[in-house]
């Protein structure tokens, strides 16, 4: 089993900072795409940005030249870093990650969430 846990999350007022960690665990043979989506209330899960394993990024519209996805191979661990955070970020941040275990299997895993608040 792989477990993806999240972090940094917390309440901040706008045009301020936050860092987003999410660390997988388990039986990871190697971790392929990774990325972060948010689900705001009663507003569908949309993706935030992705990182493929060799580095490639992906932005959605709303968040390009503000926030800066990062992964770390060796460590199982990819970042979010969000600057300049708005309102409408306010949302549950959610990592997942495409593995494939020590068997050969590969699927898609979520983790819990973090929730960030942007407010004055």
């Amino acid at each position: 089993q792989v477990q993806l846990v999240e972090s940094g999350g917390g309440l901040v007022q706008p045009g301020e900072s936050l860092r987003l960690s999410c660390a997988a665990s388990g039986s990871i043979f190697s971790i392929n795409d990774m990325g972060w989506y948010r689900q705001a209330p009663e507003k569908q899960r949309e993706l935030v940005a992705n990182i493929i394993r060799g580095g490639t990024t992906n932005y959605a519209s709303s968040v390009k030249g503000r926030f800066t996805i990062s992964r770390d191979n060796a460590k199982n661990t990819m970042y979010l870093q969000m600057n300049n955070l708005k309102p409408e970020d306010t949302a549950v941040y959610i990592c997942n990650a495409d593995v494939t275990s020590y068997w050969g299997t590969r699927r898609d895993y979520w983790g819990q969430g973090t929730q960030v608040t942007v407010s004055s």
